[in-house]
């Protein structure tokens, strides 16, 4: 009885493994953080907040990640798994999960209690340390990068109206005063 219990035990954890492989291959931004000491409430809010980025959010084993890490080739992962861990990745956007966790921790000051903070991250499958997660999380979101890339492509364009604009118009000035200098003749 037992042996078959182990058998069912021990394809759970290669099924868990292969998710976690999945999620970590598929997202463009993952966060790995501490999470001990976290209210009901707070860890309430921090689910919720992410929820609305689309940031997938759940706690996970050291060990099974471990395993998935290593198979990925992502071994720089591997000394920032101890302790308690929870990950949170997003396939859309890479800059969310870590503007969220970021904005979360400074809001509630929960940086200096040592309660919520990050480990480490990935971006497209590269291991990024805390510092670069943080800066990560300073970048303006992708609505803003697009205005902005919007905006200067929009520039030269209406530069270049105001230029024909002008051309334009000096064209029916000249145009004016030759009928003006045929009229006076």
């Amino acid at each position: 009885m037992s042996a078959i219990h182990d058998k069912q035990v021990s394809q759970e954890k290669k099924d868990i493994v292969a998710s976690l492989k999945e999620e970590m291959q598929s997202a463009k931004g993952a966060v790995f953080t501490t999470y001990k000491g976290l209210t009901v409430a707070q860890d309430t809010q921090l689910r919720r907040a992410l929820r609305e980025a689309g940031v997938s959010y759940h706690v996970i084993k050291n060990t099974l990640t471990t395993i998935a890490a290593k198979e990925l080739g992502l071994d720089g992962l591997v000394p920032h798994l101890n302790g308690t861990t929870a990950l949170a990745s997003s396939k859309e956007d890479a800059v969310a999960p870590a503007k969220v966790i970021s904005e979360f921790i400074k809001k509630n000051k929960l940086a200096d209690a040592g309660i919520l903070s990050v480990k480490v991250g990935l971006v497209d499958g590269k291991v990024i340390d805390a510092k670069e997660v943080e800066a990560l999380a300073s970048l303006p979101s992708r609505e803003v990068l697009i205005a902005k890339l919007l905006g200067s492509m929009q520039a030269p364009i209406s530069g270049t109206v105001g230029v024909l604009q002008g051309v334009i118009r000096n064209a029916v000035y000249v145009l004016d005063a030759i009928r003006q200098q045929k009229e006076s003749a």
